[in-house]
């Protein structure tokens, strides 16, 4: 376990290592100059030459570069060019919504894919299992987009339970979670769309091995054999969607977040996209992959939890 374990490390650190070389690297041959967007058209040409030198933008690109990853590491993101302030700034003013976007997505879209992954495994061949499909079908033909201006339609302007979006911030906690509903269900229903047919197909899977006729022979409930043997044993294929979803919930937030009008860092991105702020798009392009990364990392991790071979070195 503790050889797989360092592996895996050691694969997460050379995958962050080889994203932020290519971030940099794209982020810096874009066409634009910097120091025009920070000074303006207006600006002479020696105002622009003394800005790029004091930037380091004439520097060779190999120390830009490390100049860049250490500061980074240290927290230092540089200064944003059309805010005025640091880039480590305006992520931690963001950060905590689209922190808290992401993570309501991902527990919306695990509990509602196990429940109706499970329920039409049960009900394999019937009108329950062809209704749950149906639906997981037309989720994964839903852009989540269209599905959020439908939500906003339906529960916003029609019956008006809900904020069609802005966010009031933290400190009303309640008008904030509301703020967050539309956008966590527009968030989860696609991915969770996807992963109950995952878990239906991995739940048949195991519903065939002989221990599971063995529990059902015992007189264990239906409930608690599917709940207590057959999910158990069907999370490999599960948990390896769950970790490629995260990805797509993460990089979701920049959709949703625009949706919605959320100041997050999904639209601090496309602020700055627009605005060619390329010190914060690289921030924040760095620090999504990092997010990205470091999921797929903790799901390398959990296979050591739910598949005893690799708790026993046999993989």
């Amino acid at each position: 376990m503790t050889y797989f374990i360092v592996r895996r490390a050691a694969g997460f650190l050379l995958t962050l290592f080889v994203v932020s070389i290519i971030v940099f690297t794209v982020m810096n041959v874009l066409p634009g100059d910097p120091a025009l967007t920070i000074l303006g058209i207006d600006a002479t040409e020696d105002a622009r030459a003394a800005l790029r030198e004091r930037l380091g933008l004439n520097d060779p690109v190999v120390l830009r570069y490390l100049r860049w990853a250490i500061a980074a590491l240290q927290g230092d993101f540089g200064v944003s060019y059309s805010f005025g302030v640091p880039v480590a700034e305006l992520v931690g003013e963001r950060l905590p919504l689209t922190f808290a976007l992401a993570i309501a997505g991902t527990i919306v879209t695990i509990a509602t894919a196990l429940f109706l992954g499970i329920s039409a495994a049960a009900r394999h061949g019937r009108s329950g299992d062809w209704a749950i499909m149906l639906f997981s079908q037309m989720g994964i033909a839903i852009p989540a987009f269209w599905l959020s201006m439908l939500l906003v339609l339906l529960f916003a302007v029609k019956l008006q339970w809900l904020p069609p979006g802005g966010f009031p911030g933290w400190d009303d906690p309640m008008a904030a979670l509301r703020a967050l509903v539309l956008p966590t269900v527009a968030l989860a229903l696609v991915q969770a769309a996807v992963l109950a047919r995952v878990t239906r197909s991995a739940a048949l899977e195991v519903m065939r091995q002989d221990f599971v006729r063995t529990a059902q022979a015992t007189g264990f409930s239906p409930r608690r054999v599917l709940w207590g043997h057959v999910l158990p044993n069907a999370l490999v294929p599960i948990v390896t969607i769950v970790g490629l979803q995260f990805a797509s919930l993460v990089t979701g937030t920049i959709v949703i977040e625009n949706v919605f009008y959320l100041p997050g860092l999904g639209r601090l991105l496309f602020q700055s996209i627009g605005n060619r702020d390329l010190i914060t798009v690289q921030a924040l392009v760095m620090l999504f992959s990092v997010f990205v990364v470091t999921a797929n990392f903790i799901v390398d991790i959990a296979y050591v939890l739910i598949d005893p071979r690799l708790r026993e070195g046999r993989a």
